[in-house]
This record gives structure tokens, sequence and C-alpha cells, in this order.
């Protein structure tokens, strides 16, 4: 599987993709000619609007509910997946949470369904995708920050880092055969509840000194799933905000 030749007519589960970005990576696949499991917990509506829309294109859409804050259920929803859609050859793993804390004030409740749900769970996904025995493509959304220090989102930002450090080992140890690569995303979408002037305020943390669109993920992750020989690497979309203040080396 190489190339566009891989994308049309593959099947691809994209995590949280009823919303957001990760509406748009289930967009992009459909385009692509790629038939789509759309993962939602909650957003049922909007994951089977999504599901209608892309099918008017020609391709194969299904939607799936998860709870992903508890990777101990996981294997048992990516069989529902399968069952659905059959074999899996590329995984969008963009689902997270993300909530205002501290160090200080932040509960270890809190710090475990950041784990879960944006580490663990993805990480327990990847290994059922790879024990599928098939060539494939793993793409984990990863965020600018993790080269630095989000303050305001602890729990978030240590799952991230140890997202990060699965993305990794997951291009190692599932190689030859599954490519693993991560978009981390910097100003793209302002949080919800936020507009546009969010995104202005902070486009000076940015060496480019703006804010990005949608459409430059998206060409990351059409890069990524084209790509034939890249494994293990991070496209920061972020404007270069991953090069200032970065206290991981």
């Amino acid at each position: 599987m190489k190339g566009e030749r891989m994308l049309k007519g593959a099947a691809a589960l994209v995590t949280g993709g009823a919303r957001r970005l990760g509406a748009a990576c289930v967009r992009l696949l459909a385009e692509e000619g790629t038939n789509v499991c759309i993962h939602y917990r909650t957003s049922g509506e909007e994951a089977e609007a999504l599901a209608a829309e892309v099918r008017a294109s020609g391709v194969k859409a299904e939607t799936v509910r998860g709870d992903l804050s508890d990777p101990r259920g996981i294997e048992k929803f990516f069989e529902e997946v399968v069952a659905a859609v059959g074999a899996i050859d590329i995984l969008v793993n963009n689902a997270s949470i993300f909530h205002d804390s501290t160090m200080l004030d932040t509960s270890i409740e809190d710090i475990l369904e950041n784990l879960n749900t944006n580490a663990l769970s993805p990480f327990v996904l990847a290994r059922a995708f790879a024990k599928q025995g098939r060539p494939g493509h793993i793409i984990n959304f990863l965020d600018t920050r993790v080269m630095d220090y989000d303050r305001t989102h602890y729990a978030y930002h240590l799952s991230k880092r140890l997202f990060h450090t699965i993305t990794r080992t997951m291009a190692l140890e599932l190689a030859p055969s599954i490519q693993v690569n991560a978009i981390a995303p910097g100003l793209i979408l302002p949080p919800p509840g936020k507009d546009a002037l969010y995104l202005e305020e902070l486009a000076h943390t940015n060496p480019l000194n703006r804010f990005g669109k949608v459409e430059d993920i998206m060409e990351a992750l059409r890069y990524l799933l084209n790509s034939t020989f890249v494994t293990g690497q991070v496209l920061y979309v972020d404007g270069g905000r991953h090069m200032r203040g970065n206290i991981y080396g």
C-alpha cells in the first residue's frame, strides 16, 4: 500500500471524528476515496450527520461510539469497529480531553482521566490495529506545547508528553509494516467557547506572528498518509511555536 493508491478504497478509523479537527480528517479521507469509521463518545448526532455527508461523496461511512476514558474496554471497541467496516488500514488518534488545571490544583482523578483518554487508550488502539497483521499508517495528534510547558492544563500536558513518547516507541516497535507519525498543531482552532480573537491575541507567541488554518493540518495529514519512507516524525504545524521555551531539549 503506497501513496494515493493506499488511500483510495482503504478503511480508516478517526477517533473524535464528529467535530473540529476530527471531522476535518474524516472529510479529507473521504475526498481521497477512503472509507471511514467515525468514533464519538457524546456527539452522536454530529457523527451521524457527518457520516451521511461523506457517504454522498461515494465512500462508505459508519459511526461507532466508544468511551476512551477506560483503556480496558478499547480492544472490544476495536472489534466493534472492524465488525462495522472491516479491517482498518489507517488509524487517526485524534480524540482528547482538554481541561483547565495546574500542578497545585489538579486531582489524581483528573490526571488519570487525561492519561487514559489522551495516551493510554490510543496506545491500546494502536496495539489492536497492529494485531491485524496488515501494513498501514497511524497518525497521532499531539500538541505543539509538548516541547514546552502548558502550566494551565497540567494533566493534559502530562498526557500529551506521554503520548509523544508512545508515538516514538510505536514507530520503532511497529516497523516495518506500519508507519507511525504525529501532527502537533499550534494556533489553529480556538477552544470551545472562544472565537478568532483568542487566536489573534496569541499570534505573537510563534515566530510567524500569525495563526494557521485547519487546511494546514489537513495538508500535513495528506503528506504523512501519502509518504512511503517517513516514520517516527512529529510535524509541528504551529508557526514555529515549538522552538520557543523548549524545556525538553
